[in-house]
């Protein structure tokens, strides 16, 4: 990944682009959610359906959670299409996927997540599947504990080695998110099992997926940790090494 320049006040880190580049991911730190949110607007850019979605959970934080990802939505496309972010509309497929219905013709597609302290965004043209998976990391003793017991065998075998807790914890964390950003980009969610499928070549650089025992072709996948406390999985259809751009959005 290229060298990212620090950001001052209102500015945003940039990982620059270049000719391999053919997927975006931004990066909106939770801490700076209040400032990006007010820098786009406030709700103005959000149809009465999403606001109304918005108001649904109880809690204030995640109320601006949910407002955040969708602005972090339009910006992400605005700045790859270079339209404004005034002009994108979503549906929901029937898997409650979100997808890009305005302006037509642009071939985006996009992806979010969020976790507690941080929502991710990817972009991706001609049509191309992405799915995106956000998590803290390590993973709790919780996840440690139960988690392993879904994945495939490789994946079991794999942590049972791992004989330092704190990098099998980190691990148990980057397989999850793997899984999700695959399944996310695939649109089949978590209602597919999975130890039906098994990533190889963690922690890096070439992670790959196998189903019925052979590698698939044709997809991308990127692992980062874009903090100490977290851990980032982009899952790209038709895409190459070395081509994610981030943007970390400070505000």
């Amino acid at each position: 990944m290229a060298a990212e320049r620090t950001a001052g006040p209102a500015e945003d880190t940039v990982a620059p682009a270049d000719d391999l580049t053919d997927r975006h991911l931004w990066l909106l730190p939770e801490a700076a959610t209040e400032a990006f949110v007010a820098r786009m607007g406030g709700t103005a850019l959000l149809t009465d359906d999403e606001r109304a979605r918005c108001e649904r959970p109880l809690a204030a934080r995640s109320r601006l959670r949910r407002v955040a990802a969708l602005l972090l939505a339009r910006h992400a496309l605005g700045a790859v299409s270079g339209l404004p972010a005034a002009a994108w509309r979503f549906r929901l497929t029937p898997d409650g996927r979100p997808e890009p219905c305005a302006p037509a013709g642009t071939g985006l597609r996009f992806n979010l997540s969020h976790t507690d302290g941080l929502i991710v965004c990817v972009v991706t043209d001609a049509g191309r599947a992405c799915g995106v998976d956000a998590e803290r990391s390590p993973a709790g003793p919780d996840a440690v504990a139960h988690l392993p017991r879904h994945f495939a065998g490789p994946e079991r075998a794999d942590l049972a080695a791992l004989t330092d807790e704190r990098a099998r914890a980190a691990r148990v964390a980057a397989y999850w998110v793997l899984k999700e950003a695959y399944l996310k980009a695939l649109g089949t969610g978590l209602r597919r099992a999975l130890s039906g499928f098994a990533f190889t070549g963690l922690p890096g650089p070439r992670i790959e997926v196998h189903e019925s025992g052979r590698p698939v072709a044709g997809w991308q996948f990127d692992l980062i940790r874009p903090t100490p406390q977290h851990v980032v999985a982009v899952a790209t259809e038709r895409s190459r090494p070395g081509g994610l751009r981030t943007v970390t959005l400070s505000g």
